[in-house]
């Protein structure tokens, strides 16, 4: 059987997978500190006609290793056949796993590593797609059902500076003044209207004040907590008791799905999780024990923006609430978060994301954040252009800086030597 017309136009020819670091502040959570340099890597897909799509992941030696490991898998691969891609990568990748260091998007497994590495790959596709019938990448997923994405100012306890280097543009905040201060400086600057405060990091009093602090100072903005499963069943239950009116959501205040069944049992706001339920297997128990009432999704670990559209329809199903996690990104995994929320029908929440802390990017085009939200694009593809000197240059920082994984406890431990990961600590 004949080739179709311009089907060989559009094989992948050649994948690209490069390193970068990029300046991080010192954001406090429950595994430690942020390192000075957060780490991704930059998938580059290339057809034989000349187009590059672009994906956005993790950085970590293991989860670098697999992607290269399976980059020379899709040369030959039509650029429309994402299906074959993620069968492909699985054969390559069979029994292969990049644990997580830091553990706060929920246990590592052979099938959530291979989940990591098919996404960016899937996003470049879909990219490439996007150019290649000059369509947005949210066309492919269905078509986009609003305009604009809500974020929430994403809120983090910090030093004013790294042990060594000097002070950032954002100043301390380790009280709930520090905490106020943050917000209203997100606020004024990117217009965000609802908060959410990454907790775990004080003894629990301490960010109950914050939280009461946030309504006080900001009343008209909703505000969420997590805790990153820092705390115990009874201080779950004592927190969610108090903060009772104050938070939109609680967000893993105690680890796994029996845990959080039972706190979500008493508590008066519903229960967010992106540890307890991180994969298509943990929800047939996440839903008989009525673990959570909103999951985060993040196409980072999902298995890519397809699967994402899935996760959000089994959530509307099963009456789920769903919103985006966040881990420290640049911009190519924004206009895909972005494309994913706007074709999700059932988005309940703010989206999170960490770009107000980014201050350098590999994008020549990073999306804006206005008035709290970013307006979907309706260019080609993800509708964002790699800037190849910005690209080489944090390239080169992540050769020079010698940081190969992300270690949030190790680095704490410079400072504090009796420092361990807080889990169900108080």
């Amino acid at each position: 059987m004949a080739e179709p017309a311009g089907a060989s136009r559009d094989r992948i020819d050649e994948v690209v997978v490069t390193p970068v670091a990029f300046a991080d502040p010192p954001l406090l959570n429950a595994a430690g500190v942020h390192q000075p340099y957060a780490l991704r890597s930059i998938v580059q897909v290339r057809t034989v006609s000349g187009l590059t799509g672009l994906g956005e992941t993790y950085g970590d030696a293991a989860h670098l290793g697999l992607l290269r490991r399976a980059a020379p898998a899709l040369r030959g691969l039509d650029l429309f056949d994402t299906n074959g891609m993620a069968v492909r990568l699985a054969a390559e990748l069979r029994g292969a796993e990049a644990p997580d260091a830091h553990g706060l998007t929920g246990a590592s497994s052979p099938s959530k590593s291979l989940a990591r590495v098919v996404s960016p790959f899937e996003v470049a596709m879909l990219d490439l797609a996007g150019q290649r019938t000059d369509r947005p990448v949210h066309a492919l997923l269905g078509g986009r059902v609003r305009d604009a994405i809500p974020f929430a100012a994403y809120l983090f306890y910090k030093w004013d500076r790294h042990p060594g280097g000097g002070p950032d543009g954002w100043g301390a905040a380790l009280d709930p003044d520090g905490i106020v201060a943050q917000a209203r400086a997100m606020v004024d600057r990117y217009g965000f209207r609802s908060l959410k405060l990454k907790g775990g990091v004080f003894e629990p009093d301490a960010e109950i004040a914050a939280v009461r602090a946030l309504r006080a100072a900001l009343p008209e903005l909703p505000v969420r907590l997590d805790p990153n499963a820092a705390w115990t069943l009874a201080t779950s239950h004592r927190v969610a008791r108090e903060l009772a009116g104050d938070l939109q959501y609680l967000e893993d205040p105690t680890p796994g799905r029996y845990g959080m069944a039972a706190v979500a049992a008493r508590a008066p706001m519903p229960l967010a999780t992106n540890m307890c339920v991180v994969a298509f297997d943990h929800l047939p128990e996440a839903v008989r024990l009525g673990s959570a009432q909103v999951i985060l999704a993040d196409h980072h670990y999902w298995g890519g923006l397809r699967a994402s559209i899935r996760l959000a329809a089994m959530c509307d199903v099963f009456g789920i609430g769903l919103s985006m996690h966040s881990n420290s990104h640049l911009g190519i995994s924004l206009a895909a978060m972005v494309h994913l929320a706007a074709a999700a029908p059932a988005l309940s929440y703010p989206c999170d994301t960490h770009a107000p802390w980014a201050v350098d990017d590999v994008v020549a085009n990073p999306l804006p954040i206005v008035d709290g939200s970013v307006a979907v694009p309706d260019a080609p593809g993800l509708g964002v252009t790699l800037d190849e000197a910005a690209l080489a240059r944090l390239h080169r920082q992540y050769l020079d800086c010698g940081i190969t994984r992300r270690d949030d406890a190790g680095y704490l431990r410079t400072v504090q030597p009796e420092f361990r990961k807080r889990v169900a600590a108080w």
